[in-house]
């Protein structure tokens, strides 16, 4: 029997720095933004992002977009 996927949810993932350690390293850390809309483009997703974290003290250091799919049979 075939596979279906449905679309599920999609979730934006930041990750940005917080400081630096002892050592010097950066100290990352990471949000999650759920419930995007699943046709969003990238770039808008990309976009959303930079503009968020412009309004913060913290660097952005990456976006990851995670699109979730239900399988069944």
């Amino acid at each position: 029997m075939a596979v279906i996927s449905s679309a599920k949810d999609t979730v934006m993932v930041v990750t940005y720095q917080t400081g630096l350690t002892p050592e010097g390293s950066p100290k990352l850390s990471q949000r999650s933004f759920p419930n995007l809309k699943s046709d969003a483009l990238d770039q808008d997703v990309y976009d959303v992002a930079t503009a968020l974290y412009g309004l913060q003290d913290y660097p952005l250091i990456g976006v990851r977009r995670d699109n979730r799919f239900d399988l069944a049979e």
